[in-house]
């Protein structure tokens, strides 16, 4: 594909990405504090369950929940689906254009796993599927009227994918690959159960007859498992941002922990209505799991150097056999049209201004190249951050 026209796609893919996972989550979150902020329903009338009067955009909104009497369908009835598909869709478009078409690197780190940019690809669509399979499986078995149980069983399966996606892809690939699978289970949720359980609800009341309390206990108690994934999964879709996640040798620990605590945190926010303690609760949490992310994330140590001054001609060099494939005015790959990220290394000015940023992906996380596709050396690593160290000078002795 021309990589003018693949930026484009990505460009488009991503924005409706977004949109559609903020009308996604944003619904998720509104329905769940609706929920918990209902004054009780008419003690007179069974079937209403709860009222809440909110004001917005210059005006006041009262909403009621309640059951309806067989027969008792209104002409119009709302439904909330389409954003769910949206944001799986593209995301798994965006997966296509970032990650299946763009070259091996993109998926692969030669150094953890010598895969075939096919495998690769097989691999993620297996993981995709097979662990929908796996999570869809338990939570239909007999374990699930153990709730405690099969969670706990839920979290040991989570740390195993963790660990193996950072074992199998190179850290950026794992950490989205992750946030992909948790996405998928969310959405199957919504077409598996959800969806199914409301068109019998509205089948059933639009005949006459009563709900069926168990198809709604399932759906609810599968819309209850999305809520808790959307913050790893917000997670998951920011971390390329942020090197230090996912380029170090403890990646899959800080996945987890990440995905762990994100959890937790909205596990207390939907506590904070019935639970006055939620707020030392989640005092705790933070006062454990960022210390933890710092000490997880600390850069790895270098190979020592001469301390001589490195002068800019070895730091052209290595730029030049290393990261010009993809961060030149005119990249070698076929992926990019123009200097990925708008990044051309060739400018040593740029070089310059970018130390920083050099640091970070190539020399602290090692993230760059993307799967070390060229071959960087750890001497070179050093080299690099010697440089940056001693100033980044262009005129070095």
């Amino acid at each position: 594909m021309d990589a003018h026209l693949r930026e484009m796609l990505d460009l488009l893919l991503r924005w409706s990405h977004l949109v559609a996972g903020i009308l996604w989550i944003g619904n998720s979150m509104l329905w769940n504090w609706l929920d918990r902020n209902l004054t009780p329903g008419d003690a007179a009338d069974p079937l209403h369950e709860g009222t809440i009067w909110l004001v917005h955009s210059g005006g006041f909104y009262e909403m009621k929940k309640r059951q309806l009497e067989p027969h008792q369908l209104p002409p119009q009835l709302h439904w909330f689906w389409l954003q769910a598909t949206t944001t799986w869709l593209t995301g798994v478009a965006l997966l296509v254009v970032v990650y299946y078409m763009g070259g091996r690197a993109a998926l692969v780190d030669t150094e953890i796993a010598p895969w075939s940019q096919g495998q690769a690809i097989a691999l993620s669509v297996g993981l995709l599927v097979g662990c929908w399979l796996v999570y869809d499986v338990l939570w239909r078995s007999p374990l699930a009227q153990r709730p405690r149980l099969a969670a706990a069983v839920s979290l040991l399966l989570l740390a195993a994918l963790a660990y193996g996606l950072t074992r199998t892809f190179n850290g950026q690939a794992a950490f989205l690959h992750l946030g992909a699978i948790l996405g998928t289970l969310m959405v199957s949720n919504v077409w598996q159960h959800i969806l199914p359980s409301q068109r019998e609800l509205v089948r059933l009341t639009r005949a006459g007859e009563r709900q069926e309390l168990a198809l709604a206990k399932a759906a609810k108690q599968r819309s209850i498992h999305n809520n808790y994934m959307t913050y790893p999964v917000l997670f998951t879709m920011l971390s390329g941002h942020f090197p230090s996640t996912y380029g170090g040798p403890h990646a899959w620990l800080v996945l987890l922990l990440l995905v762990l605590s994100g959890a937790l945190v909205r596990h207390l926010m939907n506590l904070r209505f019935q639970w006055p303690a939620w707020r030392y609760a989640l005092a705790a949490t933070l006062a454990i799991a960022l210390p933890l992310l710092y000490w997880l994330t600390r850069p790895a140590p270098l190979p020592a150097t001469s301390g001589a001054p490195v002068a800019y001609a070895q730091v052209r060099a290595i730029l030049q056999a290393r990261c010009s494939e993809c961060h030149a005015t005119h990249p070698r790959h076929p992926a990019f049209a123009t200097a990925a990220a708008g990044l051309a290394l060739e400018d040593p000015t740029q070089v310059q201004a970018a130390a920083s940023r050099i640091r970070a992906q190539a020399v602290d996380t090692r993230a760059m190249p993307p799967g070390n596709a060229t071959g960087i050396s750890e001497q070179e690593r050093a080299i690099l951050g010697a440089w940056i160290a001693q100033g980044a000078r262009l005129n070095a002795p």
